[in-house]
């Protein structure tokens, strides 16, 4: 049922903005969709009142953080209202980021006081992954619209509460699993589900271990704790024993845990300036590895181009069972996806594209059909594929794939002006989160196993079970 509410654009123009969504929210309580202002009447060429722009806080101001926070103050639809972080140190320079924008916001080391702000409509959440859901549950709760780095949840019982909140609370989320915005990106994907490509047999993306990143040169001083020989082929994140070390000044290292199991302050999980976009994602209390590196940007790509993307696998196969040479996962349809060390074994061991074929990039993956094959990698170079036919039909109007032309951030503000379903919503990122969930619990037990993607839960299979959530420390709850 759509409920269609009539108004001359004088009246949507003049419509009080926080009025507006709060009274969005009330209708996606009830289940409808209602478009009341369109979008055009944002994007006239006009800056918007300032009573008329969104107030955000960015949850977050590391590496990752600073690139949201420069987003937004240069956005003239936002406005910056509080910057968090339990480092003071990043909490100053982001609070001085935004002064010199002309934005006076207030600063704080914990999350929760930015939430209790009511002039506050939405936030950017970029902190390590097991903040993720519990700060997103919290912000729902207070009535406010997110953003949300992937991968969304540390398991697949945490997306499912994600899931669950965001729609009873009618609030606007947003993964931002960017990639499938890129035009190149979403014209593929399009073209392989829409059948360009005939019946898909198999997909093809990678799932790194841990010695892609723990042996980084930042890890060598560690190297009689982390063990590479022994740890370095894992392909999920492990509780590494890392010894204890003074906590810099300013940092507030109870609050950056959380509500993660407890572990001593340690360099290669937080340091300023920080070595990258998610130093602490090699250890099981904090991040998923490969899951938060790319595969979660992967399986969104893939699930998309596959017409999966709210739903997932029905099999994990472990390679241990001699059915395939690497992890495998298969849908209901049929297709198989299979997880690979490196580009070059999507030839070498599965014989699915030409030995010649240029496969390069991360984020996305290959597609191969009755028809052909066809990449949706990005940083790779341009899309690649065969025959050459398939090209003619699919009239791109480039192969080069160009990353940092997408409307995802753009997308997630049209949604909370119109109380309309973002491109990557809560769905859509739990389930390509839910991906790497799956992988890892195979991985963990060893061993292949039955997926119901409907109820969520394994087929009579007690022991993998237990493994879709974790409790969390005391005094944290999933609450929202």
């Amino acid at each position: 049922m759509v409920i269609v509410i009539a108004m001359s654009l004088r009246r949507a123009s003049s419509f009080s903005r926080r009025r507006f969504l709060r009274q969005g929210a009330r209708a996606a309580l009830a289940g409808f969709v209602v478009p009341i202002v369109p979008a055009a009447v944002f994007r006239s060429g006009a800056q918007p009142a300032p009573s008329e722009r969104i107030a955000v806080g960015v949850i977050g101001v590391g590496l990752m953080g600073r690139g949201h926070l420069r987003w937004a103050l240069g956005n003239p639809e936002l406005k910056v209202a509080a910057v968090c972080d339990p480092d003071r140190t990043r909490l100053r320079a982001a609070q001085d980021t935004a002064a010199q924008s002309g934005s006076a916001c207030m600063a704080t080391t914990d999350y929760r006081e930015v939430l209790a702000r009511p002039e506050i409509d939405a936030v950017v959440i970029v902190t390590p992954d097991h903040w993720h859901t519990p700060i997103s549950l919290a912000a729902f709760a207070a009535g406010k619209d997110v953003y949300c780095e992937k991968p969304v949840s540390m398991t697949v019982r945490e997306g499912m509460a994600l899931v669950e909140s965001a729609r009873r609370h009618g609030r606007v989320f947003q993964t931002g699993t960017q990639y499938r915005s890129i035009p190149t990106i979403r014209q593929v994907c399009d073209f392989v589900r829409s059948g360009g490509l005939g019946r898909v047999k198999a997909a093809f993306t990678i799932l790194n271990n841990l010695a892609s990143f723990i042996g980084g040169e930042r890890f060598q001083p560690y190297q009689r704790h982390l063990n590479m020989e022994r740890n370095g082929a894992s392909y999920i994140p492990l509780p590494f024993n890392l010894p204890a070390e003074p906590v810099p000044e300013g940092l507030d290292w109870e609050m950056w845990v959380g509500p993660a199991p407890w572990r001593a302050y340690n360099s290669l999980y937080h340091i300023n300036p920080s070595p990258g976009v998610v130093p602490w994602s090699f250890a099981a209390e904090f991040g998923l590895s490969s899951n938060t590196w790319h595969l979660s940007h992967s399986a969104d790509v893939l699930q998309y181009a596959l017409g999966v993307e709210e739903t997932g696998p029905c099999e994990i196969i472990h390679p241990s069972s001699g059915r395939y040479p690497t992890l495998t996962c298969r849908y209901r349809s049929g297709t198989l996806l299979h997880f690979v060390d490196h580009w070059g074994m999507v030839a070498s061991h599965y014989h699915a594209v030409p030995p010649t074929a240029r496969l390069a990039g991360l984020f996305g993956g290959v597609i191969v059909g009755e028809r052909g094959w066809i990449t949706t990698m990005s940083s790779g170079g341009r899309i690649e594929g065969e025959p050459e036919t398939l090209f003619e039909e699919l009239k791109l109007p480039t192969r080069e794939v160009a990353i940092g032309s997408n409307n995802h951030h753009a997308n997630w503000i049209e949604c909370l002006r119109t109380r309309t379903r973002p491109s990557c919503h809560e769905v859509i990122g739990h389930r390509s989160a839910c991906l790497g969930h799956l992988a890892y619990i195979s991985c963990e037990l060893g061993r292949s196993l039955n997926w119901n993607p409907d109820l969520e839960q394994f087929e009579q299979d007690a022991e993998a079970n237990r493994l879709l959530g974790r409790a969390l420390r005391e005094p944290w709850r999933l609450e929202g």
